[in-house]
């Protein structure tokens, strides 16, 4: 009879614990990493890429923005924001604060939903469906964060083309709106990259393969997104539950491989999706999947 008894108990001190984790220790567990990237011409000299995305931030997150603005040590190339910058209202001067060092940098941006609408609660098992009505919370001050990161010299890549030289090397950009939202106006940007260039990079918050495939068509070497938060609740030896996107699970953080349907392409292109460094106000637990940033080192290709 005791043994019956102590189960629900060790089972409600387990959840506990498991909840304490997650949102009072790993949500807060600042991480970076590193991947190496073969996309440059043979021979050329290493690029490094500073890939932020989802920051979902609020003024009070202190220990957030002293360390993105730490990360400005690392001494990257080029800085690349994939979007949800914003939680509050009150976020945008907290959030250029934390970007300060790195606004100095050459640097590409996209806006997306959480930078355009304030968090709501939200029904957490809706993830795991697609037919709830979206409800979009009221408007941020995104446009003062939008002109912020262009008058410090960013580019702005929403539904846009652009070009940068980067240490010594052309970069060709091109980016969307959030295809989360359906926002993104890929006929605006559509084309072959620019073949002139040393790099061509794509650039968008949700990682939704109908866009992914066409970045692959167009011939862009890499391809940058976010929005997924790589799970944020992942399960050992599973993955991620869902994606919240029509990415495969697999494929919800870090650095793969996407082939999309481009015969001349078999191989496809490199894709990185950052599992973000924020959560949402209303659902402040990350387990499994630590806050990230993520430095990528471009190399150059086999010959």
């Amino acid at each position: 009879m005791r043994w019956y008894t102590a189960l629900p108990t060790a089972a409600v001190a387990a959840g506990a614990s498991t909840v304490a984790y997650a949102s009072l220790y790993e949500r807060t567990r600042w991480t970076l990493r590193r991947f190496d990237v073969p996309v440059l011409a043979p021979g050329s000299a290493p690029l490094t890429v500073l890939h932020l995305s989802d920051l979902h931030m609020t003024a009070g997150q202190r220990s957030k923005q002293d360390w993105v603005a730490a990360l400005d040590g690392l001494q990257p190339d080029l800085v690349v924001d994939t979007g949800d910058n914003l939680a509050g209202h009150d976020a945008v001067p907290a959030l250029l604060r934390s970007l300060d060092p790195l606004l100095d940098r050459p640097g590409v941006f996209v806006t997306s939903s959480n930078d355009y609408y304030a968090p709501r609660p939200k029904n957490p098992f809706s993830y795991f469906t697609r037919t709830t009505k979206r409800v979009h919370g009221d408007e941020l001050p995104w446009r003062g964060m939008r002109d912020a990161f262009t008058g410090r010299g960013w580019l702005d890549l929403t539904n846009a083309r652009g070009e940068l030289t980067v240490a010594g090397r052309r970069i060709s950009f091109a980016g969307l709106d959030d295809p989360h939202l359906r926002r993104d106006r890929y006929d605006d940007v559509a084309g072959p990259g620019d073949r002139t260039a040393d790099l061509r990079i794509g650039v968008v918050h949700s990682p939704e393969p109908r866009v992914l495939d066409r970045f692959v068509a167009d011939g862009y070497d890499l391809l940058l997104c976010g929005h997924t938060h790589g799970g944020q609740l992942r399960v050992p030896f599973y993955g991620a539950l869902v994606t919240n996107c029509g990415i495969d699970r697999d494929r919800a953080r870090w650095l793969h491989r996407w082939a999309g349907p481009a015969p001349e392409r078999p191989a496809g292109t490199w894709l990185h999706v950052s599992a973000g460094l924020g959560t949402s106000p209303y659902a402040p637990a990350r387990f499994a999947c630590p806050p990230e940033a993520t430095l990528l080192t471009l190399t150059a290709r086999e010959p």
